[in-house]
């Protein structure tokens, strides 16, 4: 996913410039920290009392003149409004958050709002047109079968939670005037390994991996199957 978020900032923006991002649902910071240290100024936005930790611990560790550039807020996706004025961002991350949001539209809507004239909009959802995918291939053949119907499911923290499909999501950014602009598969090839396996070792084998997971996620029909769908959305 971080080569598809670079291959889009580097398709949109020139060179050199200095972006103001914004990334809801920051976690422990991981993309805002690398775009933090690509130059750019970064808002984190996050409500979990760990992963607040956590980032603040990151980010202390980072020298002074990359720690002036960042901002971390204590708050929720939802209320955008009113932390920061409308136009505010060249680009919003939502990575991993609307799968807990019963409602996404509202959300989506206001992530789209804080969107300067031309900015970019990421998000990472669920693929809710393969939720039968793991559970088939893992052999268990009544979740599979239970997955056709439904956007719901359990994740692997054992929560309840939802995904979102492309042709509903791809209808929401037309509806709020960041229409889709290019969308990718994660997960594609590796969404079975289990939890907590190494990466390969040799450096030529990871490097296959990852080509053969960036191709995949971006190459019909894989990515339609992948348990991750990673939407760009323009603002017009």
């Amino acid at each position: 996913m971080t080569r598809q978020l670079d291959e889009q900032i580097a398709g949109r923006f020139p060179v050199g410039q200095r972006l103001r991002v914004l990334d809801v649902g920051m976690g422990q910071g991981t993309q805002a920290l690398r775009l933090l240290r690509a130059g750019h100024r970064v808002t984190g936005l996050e409500r979990d009392a760990r992963m607040l930790s956590a980032a603040h611990e990151a980010l202390a560790a980072e020298p002074e003149g990359v720690r002036e550039r960042m901002r971390i807020i204590e708050g929720d996706g939802r209320d955008t409004g009113v932390h920061f004025l409308p136009g505010s961002f060249d680009v919003v991350l939502c990575h991993g958050v609307l799968m807990y949001v019963e409602e996404p539209d509202p959300l989506v809507a206001g992530l789209a709002r804080m969107l300067a004239p031309g900015g970019l909009l990421s998000l990472l959802v669920r693929n809710g047109d393969a939720l039968a995918m793991r559970p088939g291939l893992s052999g268990d053949w009544q979740s599979a079968l239970a997955a056709f119907d439904t956007t719901a499911y359990t994740n692997r923290l054992g929560l309840e939670v939802r995904a979102d499909r492309l042709e509903a999501l791809t209808a929401t950014l037309a509806g709020i005037g960041a229409p889709l602009h290019a969308w990718y598969g994660v997960r594609v090839l590796t969404d079975t390994v289990p939890d907590g396996t190494p990466p390969p070792a040799a450096e030529d084998e990871l490097s296959a991996l990852l080509a053969a997971e960036e191709r995949a996620g971006r190459t019909d029909p894989y990515r339609r199957v992948a348990a991750l769908l990673h939407l760009c959305g323009v603002r017009g």
